[in-house]
C-alpha cells in the first residue's frame, strides 16, 4: 500500500499498536511502550460524575463548551499560572487534535506555512499537509537538549519565511522543556518576526524539574492548546481546550460550530470534575517520575544512546546506533521476538529518525521493568 503523493504518512505509533493488538489476539503478551497513554484511569470522582450524568439526555452544548468547564479552566490559569483568562476566550475541543485544526484554520489563510521542530509530533506534519498548509521544519538536536531557541527560529525564518510556529514544551518525542526565560525568547522572536505562535501545552503538569510555564504568562497574542488526555489520564475521552486572542475567538467559534458543533457533552462533564482532582493526577505523575528513572537507566545500561532523561512528558527518545540503522525494522523485530512495542523515530523525524526509537513510560512500573528485561534478552540474542 503506497502513501498519498502529498507527503502524508502513517502514524507509525498507531501501526505498531495495531500490530501489537494482533499479537495479543493470538495469545502473545506485549509490553506497551509505543503510545503516550497513561496506564491509570481518570480520577474516581470523574467516573462517578459521569455515572450520575448518564441517565440524563446528552445534547449539544454551547459551541465553545459548558460554561462551568470554561469557568473552571479560567480558575486553572489563575491558580497554576497567575493569569486572568476570560472564559469567553476559551473553547472546549475534541481533544488537542481538533484544537490544532481550529487553530490552523482560524489564524491562517490556505497555503500559509507553519514552522515546527524536528523531531516533533507526527500529527503536526500530517495535519498541516492534509489541510493544505505548508510545513517548515526547524531541526533541534540532543546536543542542545532538543530545545528550540529564538536564534534558530530567526535563522530559519530568514531562509524560508513562515507565518506561524507550532511549539510544544514539554515536547513529544524528546520530553524537552524550556524555561521561562527560554520561552520568553521564543515569544519575543515570534512577535518581532510577525509570526503567530501556537503553544502546544498538552504535557503541562508533567514537568519534573520546574513548574510548567504557559505562553499566556508572557503574551496574549498566542493561541494556547491543551488537553485532558495526558495529565488527567483521559486519552479516550477526546476532550481538550484552546485559549485564543480576542481578535480570533469569534472565527474559532464559527469554525467549531460548523466542523465539530461542540465537544462531547459527557467528556466535558468529566473534564469539569477532573480539574479539581490534581492530587490524583500528581500521584500518577509521581509514578511517571519513577518510571522515567528506571527506563532511562535501563536503556543506557543496554547500550541505547540517551544522554539525559527528558525534562517532561513521559518519553525517552533513544539512539539505536549500536543496534540498527533502520528504526522501523528494529521496532517490528523487537515487537515480534521480544513482545516489546516501541515507536520508530521516523514517526517524529523523516530525515534522521531511523537512528532513534521512542519509548513511553506512561504505563505501569511493572510494564517498564518487564520491557527492559525482555529487551535485555532480545539484544543479548543479537536482536
Amino acid at each position: 500500500m503506497t502513501n498519498p503523493p502529498d507527503g502524508l504518512k502513517p502514524f507509525f505509533a498507531m501501526d505498531i499498536l495495531k500490530r501489537a493488538k494482533q499479537l495479543e489476539a493470538q495469545g502473545s503478551t506485549v509490553c506497551h511502550l509505543e503510545v503516550g497513554e497513561p496506564g491509570a484511569p481518570p480520577a474516581p470522582r470523574v467516573l462517578e460524575a459521569v455515572a450520575r450524568a448518564l441517565p440524563e439526555p446528552q445534547g449539544y452544548t454551547n459551541a465553545k463548551g459548558l460554561n462551568g468547564l470554561r469557568e473552571g479552566l479560567g480558575g486553572y490559569y489563575e491558580q497554576q499560572h497567575g493569569v486572568d483568562v476570560d472564559a469567553e476566550l476559551i473553547v472546549a475541543t475534541m481533544g488537542s487534535s481538533a484544537g490544532f485544526i481550529l487553530a490552523f484554520h482560524t489564524a491562517f489563510q490556505p497555503g500559509a506555512r507553519i514552522a515546527i521542530t524536528r523531531p516533533g509530533y507526527p500529527a503536526y506534519v500530517n495535519t498541516l499537509l492534509g489541510l493544505g498548509f505548508g510545513v517548515v521544519e526547524i531541526p533541534v538536536s540532543a546536543d542542545s537538549g532538543w530545545r528550540l531557541t529564538g536564534a534558530q527560529i530567526a535563522a530559519e525564518h530568514a531562509r524560508q519565511p513562515f507565518d506561524g510556529l507550532l511549539f510544544a514544551s514539554p515536547a513529544n518525542p524528546t520530553g524537552a522543556s524550556v524555561s521561562r526565560e527560554q520561552l520568553a525568547d521564543i515569544v519575543a522572536t515570534c512577535a518581532r518576526l510577525g509570526v503567530t505562535l501556537i503553544s502546544d501545552e498538552i504535557y503541562h503538569g508533567l514537568d519534573y524539574s520546574r513548574p510548567s510555564v504557559s505562553a499566556l504568562e508572557l503574551t496574549r497574542n498566542a493561541i494556547i492548546i491543551n488537553s485532558f488526555s495526558k495529565y488527567y489520564c483521559m486519552t479516550g475521552w477526546r476532550i481538550g481546550w484552546m485559549v485564543l486572542p480576542e481578535a480570533l475567538i469569534r472565527r474559532a467559534e464559527i469554525l467549531q460550530q460548523n466542523l465539530f458543533i461542540s465537544a462531547p457533552t459527557l467528556s466535558q462533564i468529566a473534564a469539569s470534575v477532573a480539574l479539581g482532582e490534581r492530587d490524583y493526577a500528581e500521584g500518577q505523575k509521581a509514578r511517571y517520575a519513577r518510571n522515567r528513572q528506571v527506563l532511562g537507566q535501563g536503556l543506557r545500561e543496554l547500550g541505547f544512546d540517551l544522554p539525559a532523561d527528558g525534562d517532561g512528558a513521559f518519553y525517552g527518545y533513544a539512539g539505536i546506533g549500536q543496534f540498527s540503522n533502520d528504526a522501523m525494522d528494529f521496532c517490528l523485530t523487537m515487537l515480534d521476538r521480544a513482545g516489546v512495542a516501541a515507536t520508530p523515530g521516523i514517526d517524529f523525524d523523516r530525515t534522521d529518525g531511523n537512528g532513534f526509537v521512542r519509548f513511553s513510560y506512561a504505563g505501569t512500573s511493572e510494564t517498564v521493568e518487564k520491557a527492559l528485561e525482555r529487551m535485555r534478552e532480545f539484544l543479548r540474542a543479537g536482536g
